[in-house]
């Protein structure tokens, strides 16, 4: 009877979304009927990847590149009963379960219906993100049905009656599995890690001493893992609740905008609210949109979230940012056509990044008159990195010839491109184009390395110096630097096609760096078809 009945989920999974088009909210009980029947809901959202803006991205109007990958973080939401007698004393608690297979835990919560609060009685690990995203989704969807008929209260109430249980799972890529390939014999490569099994258990950092940036609890590879677990739940909890219609992964879908910043919204206070710090959010508007061109919003936005404590519910926390005027800027990007992400992981269990951005920022207020023409160059550094990207989109337009273009630079080094292709116009074009940018992201380099020094932190550090030129110095290598903040938790490159990715990976598997099994995915959060533990 279990396959059977699982096997009828199925065609009722796809049958949801066949009619999922046409079920608006004024059809709100179609799509309840199906979620009860299927038993679930599954969200994912992506990491990240920050190309150009690092630490500048911090403050209006200086703009990043940020790219999204496939490492994706799952949400899977279902009740934990399935219905509730009408004297049940959970009128006013719900059962609340976060399992998380990959470190082993299973927390459980009592949600308060009268503040909208979690109260954890289980001794087990939890996680403040979790915690948040739960509380802020849950009032968000309440503060949403404040207009709604009493029919669309009531399941909204059952809905919460019947508890929640919320597994999260994060692609391999987010942690570093580099032990247990080391402890199998297994060289560091792609294919190793391809070979362990998907969402595997996580290994907790527990490399000996005191550095002077301190290291996370869990080896972690700097693609943004939190924002992705965050917005994943948020987004979760929204859609079970009926109050987006997200889009199915890889396909598009008109008409969601206002979904996805409603997402965004609470996905950006949930986050704020764990890390108990406004920062730059880029992290967790990848997460929702995908790859793009970022300009942060007012940090005055999320005023209430951090006035907040105990003073007031999640409720009216909501209320408050709902009513806000979001005025950060955003525009869809993605790479070149013909270019590819590779990430990599060295393997000295990450950078502390607030630790690094705060003494980036006490620099800067303690030295202006050194600091302001460095800020100043790196922001002219990074325009020239991104005007050369979104040049190299336009000449790709000429197709074949482009594409030819590119395929024989991709088996030569930067230094021999322009020697091979400066006898036409149209191929000097494409071929400057690359060299420029590449010129400019030297120079972002360059300037990144002098704000670390002044500031005392190892923003690229010598070893990782060393790792990026030889990168750079291989045929068909574009660019390679840190993302983000940098330190030592992640590198990354960016090729001329994907012939050069296998040659790459040999390389830094030589010089102890993993190769990831990441690479761009533009899609934001996104709804799944399964538990991707089934795929």
């Amino acid at each position: 009877m279990g396959l059977r009945f699982r096997w009828l989920q199925l065609i009722a999974v796809d049958f949801y979304f066949a009619i999922l088009p046409f079920c608006d909210r004024r059809r709100w009980w179609m799509k309840g009927f199906l979620i009860g029947w299927v038993g679930f809901r599954v969200v994912s959202a992506p990491g990240k990847v920050l190309i150009t803006g690092a630490y500048l991205v911090l403050e209006q109007p200086h703009a990043g590149l940020v790219v999204s990958t496939s490492a994706r973080f799952y949400a899977v939401v279902k009740p934990i009963h399935e219905n509730l007698a009408p004297d049940s004393w959970s009128w006013s608690w719900s059962d609340v379960k976060v399992i998380s297979p990959q470190l082993g835990t299973e927390t459980d919560y009592k949600f308060s219906h009268r503040d909208l609060s979690l109260r954890r009685v289980s001794s087990e690990g939890s996680s403040s993100f979790v915690e948040q995203a739960v509380q802020l989704s849950v009032a968000a969807a309440k503060a949403g049905f404040t207009g709604a008929s009493s029919e669309e209260r009531e399941h909204f109430r059952d809905q919460l009656l019947q508890g929640l249980e919320i597994t999260i799972l994060g692609s391999n890529d987010f942690y570093s599995f580099r032990r247990q390939l080391e402890a199998r014999g297994l060289p560091l490569t792609r294919s190793s890690l391809a070979a362990l099994s998907a969402f595997s258990s996580i290994s907790t950092n527990t490399q000996p001493g005191e550095d002077e940036i301190a290291l996370p609890e869990v080896a972690k590879t700097g693609l943004g893992s939190s924002a992705a677990m965050t917005t994943a739940v948020v987004a979760s909890l929204l859609q079970y609740f009926g109050r987006v219609d997200l889009p199915l992964h890889g396909a598009a879908k008109e008409d969601v905008e206002t979904d996805l910043e409603l997402v965004h919204s609470v996905a950006q206070a949930a986050h704020c609210a764990a890390q108990g710090k406004i920062g730059s959010g880029f992290d967790v508007s990848c997460a929702v949109y995908g790859s793009q061109r970022y300009v942060r919003f007012s940090p005055s936005v999320l005023s209430s979230v951090q006035a907040s404590g105990r003073l007031i519910t999640p409720l009216e926390i909501m209320k408050q940012v709902l009513a806000e005027s979001w005025d950060g800027e955003r525009l869809a990007y993605a790479l070149p056509p013909g270019l590819m992400l590779v990430v990599g992981e060295p393997g000295f269990g990450g950078s502390h990044t607030p630790s690094m951005v705060g003494a980036v920022q006490a620099w800067r207020k303690r030295d202006p008159e050194k600091a302001t023409p460095i800020w100043n160059a790196l922001a002219e550094a990074n325009l020239s990195v991104e005007k050369g990207l979104l040049h190299l989109k336009t000449v790709a337009g000429s197709g074949k010839f482009y594409e030819n273009i590119l395929e024989s630079c991709s088996t030569s080094s930067a230094d021999k491109w322009k020697i091979l292709h400066g006898d036409t116009p149209g191929s000097l074009e494409v071929v400057m184009s690359l060299l420029e940018t590449r010129q400019a992201f030297l120079q972002v380099r360059s300037l990144l390395r002098h704000v670390g020094e002044a500031a005392g932190v190892p923003i690229e550090p010598p070893s990782q110096t060393a790792l990026l030129d030889a990168t750079m110095e291989m045929d068909g290598v574009l660019l390679a630097g840190v993302p983000g903040a940098g330190g030592f938790d992640a590198v990354f490159a960016i090729t001329i096609g994907s012939t050069v990715r296998d040659k790459l990976e040999l390389e830094w598997s030589r010089r102890g760096v993993l190769s990831l099994s990441a690479q761009e995915d533009p899609s934001g959060v996104s709804l799944e078809k399964c538990d991707p533990r089934e795929v």
